[in-house]
């Protein structure tokens, strides 16, 4: 089960990342390549949702969902014996002498 979540949760990072990418600017109109700045209102342009920021918005909740499952997953699995520090002898610490 955990490995089939990290081949998924792999797909989906990598087509989050090729979505973010192939989306243009918030200002990549032409009157942007001249300095103006005419159709933005206080926050940018505000249109209608296109596929591209659909696919970004559901891939990216998809991502945190996977996320939060595998570490749950995980963290079951592992049980509270395993540490970064598990197997190594505990060390005494003597007290300080007192004079």
């Amino acid at each position: 089960m955990i490995t089939l979540l990290v081949i998924v949760h792999v797909i989906v990072c990598l087509f989050l990342i090729g979505v973010v990418l192939l989306q243009q600017g918030k200002s990549a109109d032409l009157a942007a390549a001249f300095g103006g700045q005419g159709s933005q209102t206080a926050f940018g342009p505000r249109g209608a949702a296109n596929l591209l920021t659909k696919m970004t918005t559901w891939s990216a909740i998809l991502f945190m969902l996977i996320s939060i499952a595998l570490t749950i997953l995980l963290a079951r699995n592992s049980g509270n014996d395993h540490s970064v520090l598990s197997g190594t002898a505990p060390t005494k610490q003597s007290a300080p002498a007192k004079k």
